[in-house]
């Protein structure tokens, strides 16, 4: 009798960060038992105890290296991986702890921390990307899960994954939001931030944050008089492309243009 043929081996990795891409995964529900059929989950720590050896045919990564450890247990990571792709803020470019890079971090244990001696951390919190190849990048902050499902899907299939590059002002135009920027009502970073997450808070009367990340091709500089004349001061056109993704080339280069 022929042996059924063997599932691609899927494993879920966790480093700094808050979970949420992963439980974008789980959030997933009915795909998610497609997904489960398709594959064998070999390592996932929040969905399930069983642990079955590598190497794997796709791991998924959450979280930045803000350790150490983190950084010699990525190096197995990647070895043990044929196809590796980081998924959220923080994977793809150092997220919100990633702030830690622009200040003294013993003045931030010493100000927490009662035994500030017995805490081990690196300098910054910097990128999956910075330490191993990275076969692809998943934007969000949280990812969003329907872009995960098509990643999944493409590379079980063996081709490249059909994932939008455009800006988040595509979105707000297919959903008829009307431009909070234009009209006046907000700040917004959707001109130069990458799409994904449906344009959420413009239709809610908030602007972008930018926590996808930079766009293919952006233009910060040329966005910046507009927020000026939305209300942004040099301060804050420092702080707020440093709030999700500072590690970000573009939006790291454009804080820096205005002191931050």
């Amino acid at each position: 009798m022929a042996k059924a043929p063997r599932k691609p081996k899927l494993a879920v990795w966790k480093f700094a960060s808050c979970d949420g891409c992963q439980l974008s995964l789980l959030d997933c529900e009915d795909e998610l038992l497609a997904v489960a059929g398709a594959v064998e989950i070999a390592y996932f720590p929040e969905a399930t105890r069983a642990v079955l050896k590598g190497p794997y045919d796709v791991s998924l990564v959450e979280g930045s290296v803000t350790t150490q450890h983190d950084a010699e247990r990525l190096l197995e990571v990647r070895r043990q991986s044929r196809r590796l792709i980081t998924i959220g803020a923080c994977a793809t470019a150092g997220g919100i702890q990633a702030l830690r890079n622009f200040k003294d971090v013993a003045e931030f244990t010493s100000a927490v921390y009662a035994h500030p001696e017995f805490i081990e951390t690196l300098a910054t919190s910097t990128p999956i990307g910075a330490h191993v190849e990275v076969d692809y990048e998943l934007r969000g902050c949280p990812i969003d899960k329907h872009q995960l499902l098509e990643v999944l899907t493409a590379y079980l299939n063996g081709r490249r994954p059909n994932i939008p590059a455009h800006s988040v002002c595509v979105e707000c135009k297919a959903r008829g939001t009307v431009c909070v920027l234009v009209r006046g009502a907000a700040a917004c970073l959707g001109p130069v931030t990458h799409a994904g997450c449906g344009a959420i808070c413009p239709a809610y009367n908030r602007g972008c944050y930018g926590c996808f990340g930079p766009k293919e091709t952006p233009n910060p500089v040329s966005l910046a008089p507009r927020l000026v004349d939305a209300g942004m001061d040099e301060r804050a056109l420092g702080r707020v492309y440093r709030t999700f993704t500072p590690v970000a080339d573009a939006f790291r280069k454009e804080s820096e243009r205005h002191g931050a």
